[in-house]
């Protein structure tokens, strides 16, 4: 089993969406788990899963509640998630009172090892002692990065956590949010990925297109399949599974 986790010490870079799509997009070959983390639980929205884990998000990184039974199937196949709920607004503070409290998001997942191929974590922004367990559980980090002169410092920030551990994934960024009408945006598309090693080419555009999964509650290429968009998560899934190294387990 392999863990994605799309993450960033910033907040409305896109997380959610490219949670969602790369999601998606491994289910065609794999079977899949998305772990809601945030207590927002957009995820869990945009998936058309009822917000609710019982026992509260403590329960279950503590052990009290088996993972396998708060997962909910979604309509799609190969797709489950793991529901957030407010409950996760404590879940630091129940980490820090579990044993080996830097780990528990890897023991949690271990349970899942024999049920799924890829899981994908939908984290919440910050460094914190969720983010270290997010890292140590993790196979390899996606980075949104939004084309402004702060996207940079951002990644430099994620890459001061991901060293500051003895195992490390690796760190897959890419420009989301694009806008190819400023400046600042074609600038930033077109140096970051030659200053900075861990960027990709994968740049997703700001569109409504994206804005409409809130409405579909689906991922962008199942209701608009020749959009830039939905060609752009593609292209980063790919990227994603060949880091990973993943072997398809063929079509659903």
């Amino acid at each position: 089993m392999k863990v994605v986790a799309v993450y960033s010490v910033k907040g409305g870079v896109g997380k959610t969406t490219t949670a969602v799509n790369l999601a998606w997009e491994a289910a065609k070959h794999a079977r899949v788990l998305l772990w809601d983390l945030d207590p927002q639980a957009a995820s869990t929205y945009l998936l058309d899963v009822k917000p609710k884990l019982k026992g509260g998000a403590e329960a279950l990184v503590r052990g009290r509640t088996k993972v396998g039974q708060a997962v909910r199937e979604t309509a799609f196949e190969h797709l489950d998630v793991l529901p957030a709920d407010e409950s996760y607004r404590e879940v630091e503070l129940a980490l820090d009172h579990a044993r080996h409290s830097t780990q528990r998001l890897a023991m949690v997942l271990g349970d899942m090892a024999k049920k799924y191929d890829v899981v994908v974590l939908d984290c919440p922004p910050g460094a914190s002692l969720l983010a270290q367990n997010i890292i140590r559980a993790a196979d390899v980090v996606v980075l949104p990065l939004q084309p402004s002169p702060l996207s940079a410092r951002s990644l430099a920030q994620v890459r001061d956590i991901v060293h500051a551990e003895r195992i490390r994934p690796t760190v897959l960024g890419f420009i989301s949010m694009a806008d190819r009408r400023k400046l600042a945006h074609r600038t930033a598309i077109a140096e970051l990925p030659r200053v900075e090693k861990e960027m990709t080419d994968v740049v997703v555009p700001y569109t409504v297109v994206v804005e409409r999964m809130g409405a579909e509650r689906a991922p962008v290429a199942t209701f608009a399949p020749q959009a830039e968009a939905s060609d752009a998560f593609a292209r980063l899934w790919e990227l994603t599974a060949s880091t990973l190294k993943l072997r398809p387990r063929g079509k659903r």
